[in-house]
Order: structure tokens, then C-alpha cells, then sequence
């Protein structure tokens, strides 16, 4: 088929994905419903295993335009693959946006950026415009209406909730999103798009946007158990049990059936539990009752379901949950949005800038886009707390988005849908699960060449060759490895740790770089007014400690700090933003806000008051009787009104005000915001000279500053023109005014937490929305940045006026020319280059979020050495932070991210392990969610992490060895056509087995971080070479026993009345006459040898794989474990040297001389000696040391210049068995570790600080640069 046939769907988005069309074939379906008798319906499970298979075998391959079903694939590094059904719409029109009706408001030309959702045979009136005037809005109207039109077929398909519908003129599937989809600017905004929505126009719109529901659906449990049931391995439990029921191994059967319907009962209640969860979270409050305006002016009441976006809703005064996205567009509100960025702070959000269009400014062509504009936008799921409304115009907001395209519906989404867990620990357990049926292969055809050589009936032959896989292959393996994990989930509980994704716990053990938000992670939440400096006549004063002073209360800078923040009154409660309330409240003034009842009887909203104490203004002169009581009493009061707000915008990095004094005509504007911002605002004779110098003190020395700014706006503008006035306009030409210094302390536990991660050789990065320097400088306090090391700031430039995109490098801070810094900035843990050590600074880079995005959109191969160093990331916004973790784990980084749930909701998803420190319900998108309000619990995770998979390597190779030895067993057996006991088995398999493998996976963590990280697979030097030595001992081992056996002097084929141990037992001879013809050939010397040499070595590779220090607690201090290994060997032991008659009829095992007991328990120590001696001297101490440490992260850390002497011990040890074993140059594996080589031999890194970086355009791809030295 056509390349182009291939279509792309959200491009560039996260959810992109291929798309191919196909449709139904009646032959290929007769086929496969053929195949499907054939196989007894396994074919069918094969093809709801493989939806790719499914389709390819039922469907022909046709044009995305008349395909019936559609087949996606991820584009993604998983490449999952998904069918979808296309189905036909029937509606009067192709666009939504179109009109059907004169009246409505939202009217789109055919040449609308929203194209016509049709198929090829519409009508010629498909751009959806009625043929004639029409004024009515009854339903009766609607549905003639509709007649006139020949029905439109539209095409669409449904997929992870999101309906993709078919659009002719990009000859693809898209996305209807909401109103952004028309591209509509704010004046057309408010022009068009807020009168309302007639009923018809609502009705056909919601043709296409659906109910406005984020319907969680809760499966019933037989959907559930249908979906649960049909899991690859529960088929293969279930194959296993059938094969075991068929060769009479009823007790074994039944075990593992109990043990199935214990996990998928275990299973099933989680998910449910998820599901009722999530659906209670999502449905509540989110269907209510809505008021709203119709075009015809009619305020009409409707329920929320209803909203279609171009609705116009009124927001009730007493507040609401909303029920979509919708952007205000009159009045004010305050919104708690804790639902979505974890911030419990209420929020202002204004009405949307009406701006004219003649007017100067960017806001007059901007389209509307609901992350530019979120300070105007109510998103779904937050609580409007209060409104602030005008007479007679009531608060009203546009919908934008409805249902699943809403902010919490995407959410919600991505909760429902998450990307697959991408571990090579998963990965590798399937290569080895096929390598085990690889080896059960092979016993599968020994097994049936032995059995036909020995002319054994068909039946048998069946039987036994499968049961080879059933035991190669073990049933109980996902129950085992669940264990340590679920362990270690009530672990992580204990500790105040809750885990919404357990598979994540053993991702955790290999993180080797944690991200960490700044404000409210490593420091303190809340900030305190260390000091002001005031500026007056464009000098600075000096430092005072507050500004609560008589001589400065009627001072500008105070009038700035008293009006310049979005604080407000929620029951009688100041509340806001933590800095603006510190900022006011050390002001001593107080805040009085309008009642409802106050608002309502002006013509205009009434503004929010500040006025100071009573105390602290200066008493009044006495006054003349002659003048006027009215005019004394206006100016004895000094208020200042808030006429105006334009809130902070963290893209702009400011807020501002405009007020007016109490009897003053010309109203004042007020700044404040980021120094540099606010300064470059002002006129220059207002801003000091030594500005700079004086900012740099501060932020160095970790404080956060913020400048003020003033300006006397002219009398001409009235209060109604302050409402429609440009924000630029306001914010020019400003007075400067001075500094206000916050300190943000950092928590008690920061430095130690880190000082942790650092001796465990994890690096830490700081990401943050603060000002650079200042965060410099917290890096620097908390240990993140040694007080020695040189900090590197790369300042980029987009590409401006012709030039190209270019990077500064300068200092953050020049370190004393006399200190010599001495090591390498980065190096690999172990070296494998000793001598090739080069004397080197050590260096840090620093950037902020302007820097980053032009270095990784210019730069992008420069952007993989700079995360490679790269320590402090300031004004970083939050889909920033998410970019950040992207770029570390491209360059195979395994990434934590440790935030407050604030801003880092994207981040703490996309981290291999993110744990937030907010227990909000924004935690919902992180896997970890702390009850400690600090960073403790970053090594807590990661020590927790490294012992469940630790566990998990340990449970795997035990179930393989386990399998392995029972199949040794088995194998031997089958050559004399004999095989284990149904109780021999289920000994083994329960008593045994299930006893120790869920009780060795109990091990609490180690109680330290190490420097050491356990290896990522199971396909890895250190693990292989574990289990295959394991494998070969037992191998040797058992047909050691089972040779040895045949030529002892007293052996001969057992029979009932054999009797080789009359001196050494008290049996008696003649009860042997009533023992039954055992048909299976059970009962021999052969099986009995074999039993107890392979019981004793499952104990063994237990207890020799259950590794302690240094990841887990060593295995004495495991009880359960300790326990039950020790009685099951005093059991063996007792049943080996003193038979007991009813154990062995049980167990079917044979009495065997004294001599030969003997003899087995000294097969036994050695064997046990031989496993202790390879697994903890050779791989523990030898290899794992020399050979196989490459395996390790080769994490980046500050190490001293000469390694100590046992390290160089080793280095050199290693350097020598290298030569040996691996003569070829060993490379690392993961690409920063290739990165850190490259950069040690490249004499142009670190950049210098006197040079610039330029890129210069690459053809084929990307970018390259070129390094110039400053003149």
C-alpha cells in the first residue's frame, strides 16, 4: 500500500500515532473463524493478545477515508498497537462552528481555520449555513430545520475517550477540541462569542462535543475478571491445570487454582477500587445546574451535561465547582485550583483584555489559548470560591472546552491511560521466561524420543512431554514476584509514603539523579521580610528591617507594598499568595473589601480599600470652626482604593495595580515583580547606579528580592478607561522606588538529605520558578554545589535582526584566583583510564527558562553536555521541568523528582519515580506521594526501591533454579521411565517453594544509601553468571547422585518386597507384601536420592540468594525466613536419618541403607559449600568488584583526585584481570557515560567564560555551533 496511506495523528503532541485504514474482509473473517475451531479458540486469544494480528487477518487494507476499522500505533518507544471502529454520524451540517441559525452569535466563513468534519459525498450545502433567514429557537423549528438539509455522513472513531473525526481538506482524522479550534482573538472573543448560544445552535453543536461528562465508566466485575482472566499467564495456569487434572495431580492443581483465585480476586478488587475511586473523585460536583444567556438575551437554567463550548455560563456570587474550561469574560473571581497544580493558595482571575482594535500593544492580535490566557480561564474541577460582579452585568465566562479536552479531563486521561512502565527489568524477565521454554523445549523432544524408544503408550508420551514445560515454565512465578513488591508498598506505607504505582517501587532502586523544586521542597514554604531598601533621587538608602514606620507610612513605597498584591478576604481571613501576605502584613495595614450588598448598589464594582492604622498615622492639626466637618473628615482618612489588577504573569514576571488616594482626582500605578523586569520599566534617572551591584549582594547571599516600582498616571484617564486599558501602557515610564528582601530558609533536614545522595553518588538537580542567583546561592547553602566548585551560566539568545542564536558563558561568582581546584568535574565511578587523569576544574551550569528553550530549540546537541552538568535550572516554567526530565532521560539518566505538587504535576509524571510532598489531590498524577513535608523521603524511596529489586532478582533466579532443578530432576527420572510423586511434587512445590519464596522476600532495606546501584536486568554479567554456576552445580550435583546411586553394591531395581536397609531400620519386612503395583515407576532408589539431594538444594540457592547488605538487611534478621528455612531442613534431616513409615508411604520414597544417607548428606554439605563458596567469594568479592562493576551506574560525582589506596588496589586488580578476561576496550554503556568520556578529551570544554556560542544551521538535521572568542 501507498506511503501516504500512513497518516500521523496528533502530531508532535504526546499522543501521536500512526494510522492505517482497513476494511472488513468476509473471506479472510470465514478463515479465521475457521482457524478458530481448528485450534479450540486459541487462535482467538491470540489475536486479542495481538490487535496488529487481529486486524491484518480479518481486514484488507484500504485509504484512511473508507476504512471501517483503524489501526494505530504509538510512536512512542513502546510502539503499542490499538483497533478502533470508525462509525457514521448523520448531521445537518459538517462544522460545528458553523450557523444553522441567524441568531447565533459564533459565526465561521468556509475559510474558517476549523475545517468541514465530512465525508466526500456531502451535500453542497455542507459548510452548514442555513439557505434562508430564520428567527425561531423552539426544538419544533430545529427538527423542520434539519429536513431542509440532506443529511451530512461524518465519520469518526473513538480512543482513550477521545472522538477523532474524519476532515476532508487535511485528508485526516483530528481532534475537535473546543473553541480554540476557530483561533479566535479576545476582541472577536468578546464581540462575537458572548452573547449566548441559541438552543438550536447548542443542540447541533453538541452533536460533535458530546455531553459535557469526564464519564469514568467502572467495569462490572465480569468485564473485569473476562479482561483479568485472559492474561497470557492465567491461560497458561489454566493450561497447566487441565495437563496436571489429566495425569491425576488433583492436590497440586488445586493449589494452584486456590492460588489464582486468590491473585485475581486480590487483582480485582485493586482495580475496582481504583476505578469506584477515580469515578467518585471526577463525579463529584461535577454535574450541577448552570445558568445561561441565550442569544436572545434569556438567562435560561440547564444542567451542566448540557454546555457545549460557545456556551455562555453565568458563575453564581456564592461560588461553584466548574463544570468545563470556560474564560471570563466580565467581572472577577477567586478561584482555588488546588485540584489541578496542587496549590491551595486562591488565585484572582480576571475578565479576558477587550482591546480595540486599533490599539497599540500585543494584546489586540493574540489569539486566545487557554495557557496564555490562564489567568483569565476557570478550568474544570476548580472551586470558584467568590465573584466580584457589576451592576446589572452579571460574571460571565465563555465555555472554551467541555468533557475530556477540559484541563481535568486530561487529567483524568492520562490516570486512566497511562504510558506502559518501561523497565529492563521487565523486558529482560520475558527473555528469560523464553530462554526457560527454550530449555523445556528441548526436554519436550527428549522426553518424547525417550518415551517412543521405549514404546510408551501415546497418551503417556503427551502428558509427560507437556507436564516438561508446565515444570520448566513455573505458574507461581507472578505471584512470587508480587511479593516483594507489595512488601515494600506497606513498607513505603509505614514510613508516611503512599504508592499509587507499585511497579514504580522497583524503578526507584536505580535512580542515580533526583530533581528537586526549590521553594517549599529545599526550603522553607513560607518566605520572612528580612529588610527594605527604599531608593530615592536614584540613590539607595540603607537597608531597613521593616517599613512599619510613622515617617513612612504616607510614603509611595508603602502605598506599593500595601496595594501591589492579589490578597482577599475569604471569611473574614486575609488569603493569597504567601509573599504578597508577608509583604502586607509588615506593612501593619488593613485590607476592607466590598460586601455583595455594596457592590450591587453602585454602578460599578467597588474597589478593594487599604488603609494603615489609626497608631501610625501623624496627628492631625487642631481645625477652625469655620471650616467644613465634610471636607475635615474626608481628609483626616488616608485609604487607598484598588481600582485595577493586572495579576502576575510568570511569563512577564510582574504584577501591577491601579489606585487611587481618597480625594486625589489622578489615580497611581504600582509594580512589582523581578528586579531586572521592574528596573527595565523605569526611567533611568529612578534606577541607581549601583543597582546591579546591590541586586548580586542579596541574591548571593540566597535572599529573594523583589523591586517596586510607581508612576502618576495622567488625569485624563477616568476610571472607566483604567478598565479597558492596556497593561503596556500602565507599566512604562515607571519611578523606581527600592527593594523588599525575603529570606526563604532552608529546611532543617536539606543538607543532610543531600549530603546522603551525594555519598551515595546520586546526582542532585535544582529546578525552580525563583530568580537564578538566588537559587545559585540556595545550591550553594544546601551542599548541591560544593563551596569550591565554579558555577558556569549560559546566557542564549534567540535568533534576533538576521543573527543567529547564540550562548553566553560567564561566571556566576569568580572563585579566588588562589585556590586550586583539583579534580575532574565529572568522572566515571570506576576509571578505566587511571592514568589518563587530567587536572580540571570543577564546574556547574546554571540557566534559566529563556536560556533552556532557545538551547533546545537552537542547540539541541549542546543541550545533552549541559544536563551532563548542568545543576541549577531557574525560572523554569512547568512544562520546562517536564522538557528537563525528558533531556536526562535521554541520555539514560534514571530520574527522581521531588516537588510540592505546585507547579510539577508533568514532572513528577514523567520522572522515572516522582514523589510529591502535597497531599492535594494533585498527588493523583504522581506514583509517590509523601506524608513528610520535606525531602527525607527521597533516600527512604530509593533505599526501599533498591532492596524490592534486589528482592525481585532474588525471587526471579530462585523461581528459575527452582525450575531448573525440578527439570534436572525429572530429565534423570524420565531415562528410567520413572518421574516424582504427586506428593513429591507438592511438597516440593508448596511446603517448599511458596513457604521460602514469600517469606524471602521480607527483607527490610539496608538502613544506608550506598554508592552502589543494583544492576538494571536480569540480562546483565553479575546475574547470569549467578544463575548459570547455580544451574551447573546442581546439575552436577544430582546426576552425580544419580549415577553414584546405581553402582552401589547393594542396589537393584526396587520392588515392594526389595529390603536393602533390614539392619539400619525398624521396619517390618512383611507389611511391604500389601503395598500396591505402583504403575508410574515412582518408588526407587533413583527418585528417592534424587528427591532429597533436590529438596535440600532448594533450600540452599534460597538461603544463598537471599543477599543482604548492601541493599536489603541481611536474611538472620529476616525471621519468617529464618524460620521456616531452618524447619524445613531439621524435617528433612529427621525424615532422611529417622524414617517414619507414614511420611515415606506419603511422599512415596523408599528405605535406603544407613551408609548411603550418609553419603547424601555429604553430597549435600558439599553441594552447599560449593553454592556459598561461588555465590559469596567468586561473584560477590572477585568478579562482582572487578569484572562486572562497568555494570554499575558509572555515576557522575565529585571524587577526590587520587583514589584511595584500596580503590587503586582494585583499579589495578581489575585493570589486569580486564587484560585476561576482556582484552577489547571496554565502553560504557549508558550515553552519558559515553558523553563524560568525550567532554574529558575535548579541549574546548567547559566553554570558557570570554567566549560566545553561535549556532549555525545544519541541513539535514538539527544544529551545530561554533565557538568564537570575545574581543
Amino acid at each position: 500500500m501507498e506511503k501516504e496511506d500512513l497518516k500521523v495523528l496528533n502530531k508532535g503532541e504526546e499522543e501521536e500515532m500512526e494510522l492505517q485504514g482497513y476494511r472488513l474482509c468476509r473471506w479472510r473473517l470465514a478463515l479465521v473463524g475457521l482457524g478458530v475451531l481448528c485450534t479450540g479458540g486459541f487462535l482467538l486469544l491470540l489475536l486479542y493478545w495481538m490487535p496488529e494480528w487481529c486486524v491484518k487477518s480479518t481486514c484488507t487494507r484500504t485509504t484512511a477515508r473508507d476504512a471501517t476499522v483503524v489501526l494505530l500505533r504509538s510512536t512512542d518507544e513502546f510502539r503499542r498497537w490499538f483497533l478502533a471502529r470508525v462509525r457514521v454520524m448523520l448531521a445537518p451540517g459538517s462544522n460545528p462552528f458553523h450557523s444553522l441559525d441567524t441568531q447565533t452569535t459564533s459565526p465561521s466563513s468556509p475559510s474558517s481555520p476549523s475545517c468541514p468534519f465530512s465525508s466526500p459525498t456531502s451535500h453542497p450545502l455542507a459548510n452548514g449555513h442555513t439557505p434562508h433567514p430564520s428567527d425561531g429557537s423552539p426544538a419544533q423549528e430545529l427538527i423542520s430545520r434539519f429536513a431542509d438539509y440532506q443529511p451530512i455522513q461524518i465519520r469518526y472513531f473513538t480512543f482513550h475517550s477521545t472522538k477523532y473525526y474524519w476532515n476532508d481538506e487535511v485528508q485526516n482524522f483530528e481532534v475537535l477540541n473546543g473553541l480554540e479550534d476557530l483561533q479566535v482573538n479576545c476582541s472577536t472573543l468578546h464581540s462575537e462569542h458572548s452573547a449566548g448560544l441559541s438552543r438550536n445552535q447548542q443542540e447541533y453543536r453538541r452533536l460533535f462535543f458530546g455531553v459535557n461528562e469526564i464519564a469514568v465508566k467502572v467495569p462490572s466485575v465480569f468485564k473485569l475478571l473476562i479482561k483479568e482472566v485472559l492474561n497470557p499467564f492465567y491461560i497458561f495456569q489454566l493450561f497447566s491445570v487441565i495437563l496436571w487434572s489429566a495425569d491425576e495431580y488433583y492436590y497440586y492443581a488445586v493449589a494452584i487454582v486456590f492460588m489464582s483465585v486468590i491473585s485475581i480476586a486480590t487483582s480485582l478488587y485493586t482495580i475496582k477500587k481504583q476505578y469506584v475511586m477515580l469515578h467518585d473523585m471526577v463525579a463529584t460536583h461535577s454535574i450541577v445546574r448552570v445558568s445561561v444567556c441565550r442569544a436572545n438575551k434569556d438567562i435560561e437554567e440547564v444542567m451542566s451535561t448540557d454546555l457545549v463550548p460557545g456556551d455562555v455560563m453565568i458563575i453564581p456570587s456564592n461560588g461553584t465547582i466548574m463544570p468545563c474550561d470556560a474564560v471570563l469574560v466580565s467581572g472577577t473571581c477567586i478561584v482555588n485550583e488546588s485540584m489541578l497544580t496542587g496549590e491551595s493558595v486562591p488565585v484572582t482571575k480576571t475578565n479576558l483584555p477587550n482591546p480595540t482594535p486599533g490599539e497599540r500593544g500585543e494584546e489586540a492580535d493574540i489569539a486566545y489559548n487557554t495557557e496564555e490566557h490562564k489567568r483569565h480561564t476557570l478550568f474544570c474541577g476548580t472551586n470558584v470560591i467568590q465573584t466580584r460582579f457589576y451592576t446589572g452585568e452579571l460574571v460571565k465566562a465563555v465555555v472554551v472546552r467541555t468533557g475530556f479536552s477540559t484541563a481535568k479531563g486530561q487529567l483524568v486521561r492520562s490516570i486512566l491511560y497511562p504510558k506502559p512502565t518501561d523497565f529492563k527489568l521487565y523486558r529482560d524477565a520475558y527473555l528469560f521466561l523464553l530462554c526457560l521454554v527454550a530449555v523445556a523445549g528441548i526436554g519436550f523432544v527428549y522426553s518424547i524420543v525417550l518415551s517412543i524408544m521405549n514404546k510408551v503408550p501415546a497418551k503417556i508420551i503427551i502428558i509427560e512431554s507437556l507436564d516438561i514445560i508446565t515444570i520448566t515454565v513455573p505458574p507461581a512465578l507472578p505471584a512470587a514476584m508480587t511479593a516483594g513488591i507489595v512488601y515494600a508498598q506497606r513498607r513505603l506505607k509505614d514510613i508516611g509514603i503512599f504508592c499509587i504505582s507499585p511497579q514504580r517501587i522497583n524503578i526507584c532502586g536505580q535512580i542515580n539523579l533526583v530533581c528537586f523544586d526549590k521553594t517549599g521542597t529545599l526550603t522553607e514554604d513560607g518566605l520572612d521580610l528580612w529588610g527594605v531598601q527604599r531608593v530615592e533621587n536614584g540613590r539607595f538608602h540603607l537597608s531597613e528591617e521593616n517599613a512599619y514606620k510613622e515617617n513612612l507610612v504616607k510614603s509611595q513605597f508603602v502605598a506599593c507594598m500595601a496595594t501591589c498584591h492579589s490578597l482577599t478576604k475569604i471569611e473574614g481571613q486575609l488569603s493569597g499568595d504567601p509573599l504578597d501576605l508577608k509583604m502586607f502584613e509588615a506593612t501593619g495595614w488593613i485590607l476592607e473589601e466590598a460586601t455583595e450588598e455594596e457592590t450591587s448598589l453602585h454602578n460599578r464594582i467597588m474597589p478593594t480599600v487599604v488603609r494603615p492604622p489609626k497608631q501610625l498615622l501623624p496627628p492631625e492639626p487642631p481645625t477652625s470652626p469655620e471650616q467644613d466637618m465634610e471636607l475635615f473628615e474626608i481628609s483626616s482618612v488616608y485609604e487607598i482604593g484598588i481600582v485595577r489588577q493586572f495579576p502576575f504573569s510568570s511569563a512577564l514576571q510582574r504584577m501591577s495595580v491601579v489606585a487611587r488616594l481618597l480625594g486625589e482626582k489622578r489615580m497611581d500605578a504600582y509594580v512589582k515583580g523581578a528586579p531586572e523586569v521592574v528596573a527595565s520599566l523605569c526611567r533611568k534617572e529612578t534606577v541607581p547606579e549601583n543597582f546591579a551591584e546591590v541586586l548580586e549582594g542579596y541574591t548571593k547571599q540566597g535572599y529573594r528580592v523583589i523591586a517596586l516600582a510607581h508612576r502618576r498616571l495622567e488625569s485624563k484617564l477616568t476610571w472607566h478607561k483604567v478598565q479597558n486599558v492596556n497593561r503596556d501602557h500602565i507599566e512604562s515610564n515607571m519611578e523606581f522606588l527600592g527593594l523588599i528582601i525575603m529570606q526563604n530558609k532552608l529546611k532543617a533536614e536539606t543538607p543532610g538529605v543531600l549530603q546522603d545522595l551525594r555519598r551515595a553518588h546520586i546526582r542532585t538537580v535544582m529546578v525552580t520558578g525563583d530568580n537564578m542567583l538566588t537559587a545559585i546561592s540556595v545550591a550553594r547553602d544546601c551542599g548541591m554545589i560544593p563551596p569550591q566548585d565554579t558555577v558556569i551560566i549560559a546566557d542564549a539568545l534567540p535568533p534576533h535582526n538576521g543573527q543567529a542564536a547564540k550562548i553566553t558563558w560567564r561566571y556566576a561568582d569568580k572563585p579566588s584566583k588562589t585556590t586550586r581546584l583539583e579534580e575532574v568535574s565529572i568522572s566515571l565511578v570506576d576509571e578505566y583510564h587511571v592514568d589518563e587523569h587530567k587536572t580540571q576544574e570543577l564546574y556547574h551550569f546554571a540557566m534559566n527558562g529563556k536560556s533552556f528553550a532557545v538551547i533546545e530549540e537552537h542547540f539541541p546537541d549542546m543541550l545533552q553536555k549541559l544536563v551532563l552538568h548542568g545543576t541549577v535550572f531557574a525560572r523554569m516554567a512547568p512544562d520546562q521541568k517536564t522538557q528537563l526530565i525528558e533531556a536526562l532521560q535521554g541520555v539514560d539518566y534514571f530520574v527522581g523528582m521531588c516537588g510540592d505538587g505546585a507547579n510539577d504535576c508533568g514532572a513528577l509524571k514523567r520522572a522515572h519515580g516522582g514523589i510529591s510532598l502535597s497531599e492535594l489531590e494533585a498527588s493523583v498524577a504522581s506514583p509517590f506521594t509523601s506524608r513528610t513535608p520535606n525531602i527525607s523521603c527521597v533516600p527512604s524511596l530509593i533505599r526501599e526501591g533498591r532492596a524490592a529489586l534486589i528482592t525481585s532478582f532474588c525471587v526471579f533466579k530462585f523461581m528459575a533454579l527452582y525450575s531448573i532443578i525440578q527439570y534436572i530432576s525429572v530429565t534423570l527420572l524420565y531415562s528410567i521411565l520413572s518421574n516424582l510423586g504427586d506428593f513429591q511434587f507438592l511438597f516440593i512445590d508448596i511446603a517448599i517453594i511458596l513457604l521460602i519464596v514469600f517469606t524471602m522476600s521480607l527483607n527490610p532495606a539496608w538502613k544506608e544509601l550506598v554508592s552502589r546501584r543494583p544492576p538494571s536486568g536480569l540480562i546483565s554479567g553479575p546475574l547470569l553468571f549467578s544463575v548459570l554456576t547455580q544451574i551447573l552445580i546442581c546439575l552436577s550435583f544430582q546426576t552425580i547422585t544419580f549415577l553414584w546411586v546405581r553402582h552401589q553394591p547393594w542396589y537393584t531395581v526396587w520392588t515392594p518386597l526389595t529390603d536393602v536397609c533390614n539392619h539400619s531400620s525398624h521396619m517390618n519386612v512383611s507389611d511391604l507384601n500389601d503395598t500396591e503395583l505402583d504403575d508410574h515407576n515412582i518408588q526407587n532408589f533413583e527418585n528417592t536420592s534424587l528427591f532429597y539431594v533436590s529438596c535440600f538444594q532448594y533450600l540452599i540457592v534460597a538461603i544463598v540468594f537471599s543477599k543482604g547488605k548492601p541493599f536489603r538487611q541481611p536474611s538472620y534478621k529476616n525471621r519468617p525466613f529464618v524460620l521456616s528455612a531452618f524447619g524445613l531442613y531439621v524435617f528433612l534431616l529427621f525424615i532422611m536419618f529417622y524414617p517414619i513409615r507414614s511420611i515415606d508411604e506419603f511422599l512415596e520414597i523408599v528405605c535406603v541403607p544407613f551408609e548411603w544417607r550418609i553419603k547424601l548428606f555429604l553430597i549435600i554439605i558439599v553441594n552447599a559449600a560449593a553454592s556459598v563458596l561461588m555465590e559469596t567469594f567468586v561473584l560477590d568479592i572477585v568478579l562482582w568488584k572487578l569484572v562486572f562493576s562497568r555494570d554499575k551506574q558509572g555515576s557522575f560525582v565529585d571524587t577526590p583526585a587520587a583514589p584511595p589506596p584500596q580503590r587503586a588496589i582494585n583499579l589495578g586488580a581489575y585493570k589486569c584481570f580486564s587484560w585476561m578476561c576482556c582484552p577489547r576496550k571496554m565502553t560504557p554503556k549508558a550515553r552519558y557515560m559515553h558523553l563524560a568520556q568525550e567532554l574529558s578529551v575535548d579541549p574546548d570544554w567547559p566553554p570558557k567564560p570570554t567566549t560566545t556560542t553561535e549556532a549555525k544551521p545544519r541541513p539535514e538535521n538539527g544544529s551545530t555551533y561554533h565557538i568564537m572568542i570575545d574581543s
